[in-house]
């Protein structure tokens, strides 16, 4: 009986013990289950998506291993991790070098062979025609030529090299072509949004163009701007662009935009080429380009598009790149001729309005789409500034209301400039005010005004001479300056 005990006992105690190790062995699978699926999931944040086709039923290891082994892909995408830093690729110089000097703008375009129509040679020749001598020295354009005919593209550098050989010789003109070779995986690409695999195929290759494109680009010049190349530009656009940037000094931008169409426009801080570059690598066949750049702004911190207007840029062309189809998208903002952008020098902007929501006083100062907007004015009411320096003003324009907001103008008011600042921290303005004119129909415009004041400005107000019961839209205010007086 005690043997017979003893071996119950025993065996109760080796039950316990299976159960225990049962226990174990699943919360251990569990565990290991769970660092299986977060290691896979590490590794598919650093496998390309191009490799890992949809409904592919191999194993992680061999489609790691096929988009690892290939040269092809390795050319391309060995560096990616080094996000600041160019991507290792050969281009083919069909036309020009670039010279050791920067220049301020770089303008890049890439361009393929069309079913209908061919717009590149117009493109580049408004480029060089609506430019000065002196904007010419400032600018360098780079035309990838990324057709894989090798025909075509013999063809069109023939045609380049006769039309713009001084541009060439002088250095302003770069034609350059990224053999096939170094391209990812094109054909068999995820279908988002249900788009045919033909168009898959061809913004997924003209993501990758733009990467190559930047990638060059990289270090030209301080600044770059993308156009496409069916554009017309406006006059002496590189004065206008260099006014922008200097009015944006001291501000955070990543993307300023002087067109509102496509991937046309779009301007960058040369050295976000590279991360650009790379971006549009990593996920070149999950959208569009130009919705790519919206994600790649916002994730560099700026949230709102910062747009200028009139437009620099107009599409010109009338046939898609895509299958020829027709694209008559035209830019309504665009203005060809006189294009006259204001100098609007740094100033303190102040009112004592009531300031609807955060429709604030800057906004109005501001050559972006935006404006001020004030609830219902009331007489001595007034929307002043307090410039940095003094200066010399030539031209003075204000704008008030919108096209859908018509009556929401200044109805009776006056603009008035003025010298001999006073005041500290908690505010600045002017001891005497001379008056310029009234408001006509919610606009107030002058010019020669340094003609017309013999002191150097300090201050500028706009004055509400009457009450009224409509809110005021201030929706831009326009200075240009002449000579600046020695401080």
């Amino acid at each position: 009986q005690v043997t017979l005990a003893y071996a119950l006992l025993h065996m109760r105690h080796n039950l316990k013990y299976f159960d225990k190790m049962r226990c174990l062995r699943k919360r251990s699978a569990v565990s290991f289950l769970g660092v299986l699926v977060i290691c896979l999931l590490f590794m598919n944040l650093y496998i390309e998506d191009g490799y890992v086709l949809e409904g592919d039923k191999q194993l992680i290891r061999e489609t790691a291993t096929h988009q690892l082994n290939p040269e092809r892909y390795v050319h391309t995408f060995k560096d990616l991790s080094n996000f600041s830093g160019s991507i290792n690729i050969s281009y083919r110089y069909l036309a020009g070098t670039p010279l050791p000097r920067k220049r301020y703008l770089t303008i890049g375009l890439s361009s393929v062979k069309r079913k209908k129509g061919n717009y590149l040679l117009e493109t580049i020749k408004s480029i060089f025609e609506q430019s000065s001598y002196e904007e010419l020295k400032e600018i360098a354009v780079v035309v990838q030529l990324a057709d894989f005919d090798s025909a075509w593209c013999e063809g069109m550098v023939k045609d380049i090299s006769l039309k713009f050989a001084h541009h060439i010789i002088a250095g302003r003109l770069i034609v350059i072509h990224v053999p096939e070779e170094y391209y990812p995986v094109l054909d068999g690409l995820k279908r988002n949004y249900n788009d045919p695999e033909d168009r898959v195929k061809f913004r997924s290759k003209q993501n990758v163009d733009y990467a190559f494109l930047l990638n060059f680009c990289a270090n030209l010049s301080n600044y770059y701007v993308m156009l496409e190349d069916d554009v017309r530009c406006s006059k002496n656009f590189l004065t206008a662009v260099k006014k922008v940037i200097t009015s944006r000094e001291g501000s955070y931008w990543v993307t300023l935009e002087f067109s509102k169409l496509g991937y046309i426009g779009k301007l960058y801080h040369s050295h976000d080429l590279p991360r650009l570059a790379h971006f549009l690598l990593m996920f070149y066949q999950e959208m569009p380009c130009d919705w790519l750049l919206i994600h790649f702004r916002g994730l560099l911190a700026q949230k709102e598009v910062i747009r200028f207007k009139p437009s620099l840029f107009q599409h010109m062309g009338y046939y898609s790149s895509y299958k020829g189809a027709e694209n008559k998208l035209k830019d309504d903002d665009f203005e060809e001729e006189s294009f006259d952008i204001p100098d609007n020098p740094p100033a303190n902007l102040h009112t004592n309005m009531n300031v609807f929501e955060n429709y604030e006083a800057s906004k109005a100062y501001s050559s972006i789409d935006e404006y001020f907007w004030g609830k219902a004015p009331s007489t001595g009411d007034f929307y002043g500034i307090v410039f940095e320096k003094p200066i010399k003003i030539s031209r003075i324009k204000v704008v008030t209301g919108t096209e859908d907001r018509q009556n929401d103008i200044l109805h009776h008011g006056a603009l008035e400039v003025g010298e001999k600042i006073v005041g500290g921290k908690k505010g600045k303005q002017c001891t005497t005010y001379l008056r310029l004119g009234e408001f006509k129909n919610g606009n107030f415009e002058i010019t020669d005004v340094e003609h017309k004041v013999l002191f150097d400005i300090n201050c500028m107000r706009i004055l509400v001479t009457k009450s009224q019961r409509e809110w005021l839209i201030i929706r831009s205010i326009s200075i240009w300056t002449s000579q600046t007086p020695n401080q």
